[in-house]
């Protein structure tokens, strides 16, 4: 075996960073997930801005789930405002965030994990083999995108959303115009789970995994809810940082995150599908019996699965909500600013995302705290990686290093939103 194995840059994930796995005496020694990638510093700028403006500064930490940002953030600072928005823009902001799930799911399964299961070394290399899997892919992510700029105002970093509401109603015309295009979606997406029920996953279950999630007893957890627990605790947002703690590594200039009680734990698709699969709709929830998916699910190589399974789920609530589309009133509500301080939390198609705000008489911006679902996730990535390392350190450089990338990268991470991926370093002494 080679004295080292070294990628300078990760391929389809989101953001910079590097892996080293040391050995030692022919064992395993040490292994870190380097983020070197500079911290962006949101919460620290955030400080001394109206609470007004940080919609639109928080969805620019990501391209890819900008509509997370601005949810978490809109509803933390109502929260501090003591402001209650009407069903209507609660539909709305649903629907929103339904495209964002779209375009990141159809993108993720289809153009960034499916060719490491199928073995390709791009999604390029899989439209020469199977183009219509790709033009499919695009459709589906198309549409994703198309939903977003009718109710944001553009596809990425939207811009009609503001705390109380959105500034306008979207135009009834647009949104009834993407109707075709969404039945199509669902029963693409149907296609797309069935599909990926069928792919040749490699086996690594992963047994100690907590699942941490947004839950609502009335449907799927994505917008709003209480922090819920596969080991049964269940916080409000208020009480989110005493059981979620961060801590600094020596090697990631990104925090990691583990619970109250010092243990890793795991969000995004395969945690909000574990815990949450009673709350889906009831296309979901045929989709889950026609594939005979068994819950839980504990390989973290099936993310790309529980993807597919959501896929459907926010393909068929974004058709109904688009057909039943009448909103009435006005689209947001006037806000006299006062001190106050909020809590949020929403999931984005990654995990669970929280922010938290005070904020002074003025509606200025005191203090400001995000949590993103890549920092929850990265030490459990971390012990992932534990687990796997003494199946592939033997095998030949190339073959080793994709395995890891193929692990890491089946979690979507967006190490910007963290703060960034991939060297992979193997050593030996």
């Amino acid at each position: 075996m080679k004295k080292s194995i070294e990628v300078p840059a990760l391929a389809r994930v989101e953001g910079e960073g590097a892996l080293y796995i040391r050995m030692k005496g022919g064992n395993i020694a040490d292994i870190e997930l380097n983020i070197y990638e500079p911290p962006r510093f949101f919460e620290g700028f955030l400080r001394g801005r109206y609470f007004q403006e940080v919609p639109d500064i928080t969805a620019r930490i990501c391209g890819i789930c900008p509509v997370a940002y601005q949810m978490s953030s809109v509803q933390a600072l109502e929260m501090a405002m003591g402001v209650r928005v009407a069903p209507d823009v609660r539909s709305l902001r649903r629907l929103l965030y339904d495209a964002e799930y779209i375009e990141s799911h159809a993108l993720h399964i289809y153009l960034l994990q499916a060719p490491d299961i199928l073995g390709y070394p791009s999604a390029l290399s899989l439209a020469e083999v199977a183009p219509e899997v790709v033009k499919k892919a695009l459709r589906l992510k198309k549409t994703g995108n198309e939903l977003l700029k009718a109710i944001g105002g553009r596809s990425v970093h939207p811009v009609n959303t503001c705390v109380g509401g959105f500034y306008r109603w979207p135009r009834t015309e647009k949104i009834k115009a993407l109707i075709p295009d969404l039945e199509w979606g669902l029963e693409a997406a149907k296609e797309t789970a069935r599909w990926a029920a069928q792919l040749p996953y490699p086996e690594f279950e992963v047994h100690d995994y907590e699942y941490v999630a947004v839950h609502h007893a009335d449907e799927y957890g994505i917008l709003s809810g209480d922090i819920l627990s596969s080991t049964g605790k269940q916080v409000t947002v208020m009480e989110y940082t005493q059981s979620y703690l961060e801590s600094h590594v020596r090697h990631s200039n990104a925090l990691h995150s583990h619970t109250a009680e010092g243990n890793t734990y795991i969000v995004g698709p395969l945690a909000r599908l574990n815990i949450n699969h009673e709350q889906l709709g009831p296309e979901a929830q045929q989709m889950l019996e026609e594939t005979g998916v068994e819950l839980p699910i504990i390989n973290p190589y099936k993310m790309l699965l529980a993807r597919a399974i959501e896929l459907v789920e926010v393909y068929a609530e974004a058709l109904r909500l688009a057909e039943a589309y009448d909103p009435k009133g006005p689209s947001h509500i006037e806000i006299t600013p006062h001190a106050g301080e909020g809590h949020g939390v929403s999931e984005a198609p990654r995990g669970l995302l929280y922010h938290h705000y005070v904020v002074d008489e003025k509606g200025m911006i005191l203090h400001a705290r995000i949590v993103p679902p890549t920092a929850q996730n990265l030490a459990r990535i971390e012990a992932d990686l534990w687990k796997l390392a003494p199946q592939v350190i033997a095998l030949p450089q190339e073959e080793a290093t994709l395995a890891c990338e193929h692990l890491v990268r089946s979690y979507d991470p967006c190490i910007s939103c963290a703060t960034h991926f991939l060297k992979l370093k193997i050593e030996t002494s």
